[in-house]
This record gives structure tokens, C-alpha cells and sequence, in this order.
């Protein structure tokens, strides 16, 4: 079996606080997505799941396992999120995204389960791990349909990079 990619907890390459005030979500988007590019994952955003709902940020590693990140740029979007147990069942990693200076301690209450989901701090430059998620392996029917959509969805932004016009409205399922 392959080595489960690792993100390490890294105080290190922490994001600087004084650019918070303008974080985007695309913003924090492209700073996990460079820190998951940088473990060996494979990052989309946006990515719809089997039940209809949207990822922020999906990581596909080279051993088929799926890292999902939820971003969160404010505290009432945050709070008001009772959607997002149900993007549990569509990875095998979970993890909160936030920008420098987000308020972290409500990620310690129970509802947003600190034993399972970690906790990135981004910017658009740069990603700290500083809570790293558990690993709950998949089953193996929905790992393949997951694998299969993150695929699927990749050649289809690839397609519309060279062809803009190739779907003719058309959307992948």
C-alpha cells in the first residue's frame, strides 16, 4: 500500500496577519490548493459531490485518497453552516479553511467535531496546517465514484482552457 501523504502541522510558513483584512475565499482557495500541490495532492475547487452539494477544494493524492476543504472567510457563514457533516461521507481527510486572523475557537466546539476535521489557516500565498485532520477511509464503491467525478471534472476545465465554447452549454453530472 502507499504512504498516506502527510500535512504536517508547520507554524513555520504561517500566512502573514496583516494581509487577512482583504482574504477572499478564492484567496484562501489558491493558498490550500498550493499547500496541497506541495504534499502531493492534486487540488480542484468547486467541485460537485455525488449529493448534490459543492467543495471548495478537493485533493486527490496518488493513492486515491480524497482530502476535502470547506472554507470559511466569516464567522456568520461559519455559524450558519448546517450543511457540512454531509460532505463527511466524500473524503477520507476533512478540513476547515480559514483566513489569518479568523476567530478559531468555535472550530473547538463539538458540532464542528475538532477530533475528525482539522484546520488550515491560508491566504493566497502561502497554508499552515495548525489542527491536522483524522483519516476515515472511504468505502471502496464511493471512493471509485468520487475518483471518477474529481477526473471527469478535471479533463472537462481542461477542455474549456483550449475550447471555451466545446460544451455548448453542456455540464458534466
Amino acid at each position: 500500500m502507499a504512504s498516506v501523504p502527510e500535512l504536517a502541522p508547520d507554524s513555520q510558513i504561517a500566512p502573514d496577519s496583516d494581509r487577512a483584512t482583504s482574504c477572499t475565499a478564492q484567496d484562501v482557495a489558491r493558498g490550500v490548493s498550493r499547500l496541497l500541490w506541495h504534499a502531493g495532492i492534486a487540488p480542484l475547487t468547486e467541485v460537485p459531490l455525488g449529493n448534490g452539494r459543492r467543495a471548495d477544494v478537493v485533493g486527490l493524492g496518488s493513492d486515491g485518497l480524497i482530502t476535502l476543504v470547506e472554507i470559511k472567510v466569516s464567522l456568520a457563514d461559519l455559524r450558519g453552516d448546517a450543511k457540512w457533516p454531509e460532505y463527511l461521507d466524500y473524503c477520507d481527510r476533512y478540513y476547515w479553511a480559514v483566513p489569518p486572523g479568523f476567530p478559531l475557537g468555535d472550530f473547538d466546539s463539538e458540532w464542528f467535531q475538532p477530533a475528525r476535521a482539522g484546520l488550515i489557516i491560508a491566504d493566497r500565498w502561502d497554508a499552515a496546517i495548525v489542527r491536522p485532520a483524522a483519516w476515515v477511509r472511504l468505502n471502496a464503491a464511493r471512493r471509485k465514484a468520487e475518483t471518477l467525478r474529481f477526473a471527469r471534472r478535471g479533463a472537462q476545465r481542461l477542455l474549456w482552457l483550449g475550447d471555451p465554447g466545446a460544451d455548448e452549454g453542456l455540464r458534466l453530472p
